[in-house]
């Protein structure tokens, strides 16, 4: 069978070719890729080449298949999973592999595996470890986003709280407790939020921070303070940018004296440092945004350390168990992976976009693998509607659903694009 896939040659060398896949082995399964969302790993990816640890050294004359993010429908079973496996229904995956020690990953590593393509060749290993999901929801998008959902998920999960006297760590965010996502009005921010309001194990307050107030205003716009309330989260949106002493105005908003849970979403050293003054007594600070410089630092209040029991986690990326809450609470209609994206595109402008990602603002850029179609903000889609009827109903459509790419649209796309 042949697949049109984007594969990596080496830094910043990005082709997108045709070509034929091998007859699967009865310990693989044949998938139709649908849906890829654009991660900044990837660009991270796209453009080190060899020198990132998950890419092989002879990538250039074995390219490998960008894209991790990924959903479609399974087309052909190997006869060691027949009967666990059935073609015709959806799955996505959980790329982060980790097998037998090695750093290897689909949209890193591998010559027939991975995202960015129309059909790719699910490997062994990847059922021998759990790591091959199927879905039950509507949307091959919400399942593409099940990862990088995950990864907050994971984050909130990672949070821990002490007592006194007591060397045992009560994991996950304070339930009841204060909690505040620093630069939080982006993509994973706004899903973070979604999940932390209608997750099992909520706060009492959340506040969302931004000095954007474009960004601020559409988070508004998409989240219902008063539904908040009614799952026992106060919701608060907040412009920090003319703010003379953040922290102080910060902690004033829940009676001076700081947050059980703060997630800070920029690897900025004002944020962290921002971070790390809020905190309350046992507070946790958790550092979500993956920093490009291997130097980075910021300042850290050792005397809340000492005496307040402060104290700092990291997580990069979420596990298998995580991705299954996201896919089970996405089919349930608890939680909206949507709220992450802005711009939807064909297979024909995955490379530009990937080698781009970092200047193009908005969120989440969604891949349909099996189009043609230029990267298109949904905000874009009224103007191309004066010319293309296809896109007006798009918008109609995004429209009618507070301004998020959803199900509908999606499967109006897939029809008539």
């Amino acid at each position: 069978m042949k697949t049109k896939a984007l594969r990596l040659y080496g830094a910043n060398d990005l082709r997108t070719e045709e070509f034929e896949l091998p007859e699967i082995k009865d310990d693989e399964i044949l998938v139709k890729v649908v849906s890829d969302s654009i991660c900044m790993s990837t660009y991270k990816c796209a453009t080190l080449g060899k020198e990132h640890k998950r890419v092989p050294q002879d990538c250039d004359v074995n390219p490998v298949i960008m894209g991790h993010e990924f959903a479609g429908d399974i087309v052909k079973v190997g006869k060691k999973y027949d009967g666990q496996f059935f073609p015709g229904t959806k799955f996505t995956l959980q790329p982060a592999l980790n097998y037998k020690g090695t750093m290897w990953s689909p949209g890193y590593s591998y010559p027939y595996f991975g995202g960015d393509c129309t059909y790719c060749i699910i490997p062994q290993e990847v059922m021998e470890l759990g790591c091959f999901l199927q879905y039950d929801g509507d949307a091959y998008f919400e399942a593409s986003l099940a990862e990088p959902y995950s990864c907050s998920i994971g984050a909130a999960h990672a949070a821990f709280h002490t007592r006194m006297g007591v060397y045992e760590h009560d994991m996950g965010i304070k339930e009841g407790g204060k909690m505040i996502i620093l630069a939080g009005a982006g993509p994973m921010g706004l899903g973070m939020a979604e999940y932390i309001i209608h997750c099992d194990r909520r706060p009492g307050t959340l506040i969302v921070t931004d000095i954007n107030e474009d960004r601020l205003a559409k988070a508004r716009s998409l989240f219902d303070e008063e539904d908040a309330k009614k799952m026992g989260v106060d919701l608060q949106f907040v412009n920090t940018a003319n703010v003379e002493d953040p922290a102080a105005y910060l902690k004033g908003l829940v009676g001076g004296t700081g947050y059980d849970d703060v997630f800070a979403y920029a690897p900025v050293t004002a944020v962290v440092e921002l971070a790390s003054d809020i905190l309350g007594r046992d507070g946790c600070l958790s550092f979500f945004a993956g920093p490009t410089d291997k130097h980075f630092s910021a300042r850290l209040n050792y005397y809340d350390v000492h005496y307040n029991s402060t104290h700092v986690i990291g997580t990069t990326g979420g596990n298998t168990e995580d991705m299954k809450e996201s896919l089970r609470l996405t089919a349930a209609g608890r939680i909206r992976p949507a709220v992450m994206v802005t711009h939807i595109g064909g297979l024909d402008c995955a490379g530009e976009t990937t080698l781009n990602l970092p200047k193009i603002p908005g969120g989440k850029k969604l891949i349909y693998t099996h189009l043609n179609m230029p990267l298109t903000a949904l905000d874009e889609f009224e103007e191309k509607g004066k010319t293309d009827p296809r896109f007006a109903e798009l918008d109609k459509i995004v429209k009618a659903h507070k301004g998020l790419w959803c199900a509908e649209a999606e499967k109006y796309l897939l029809a008539n694009f």
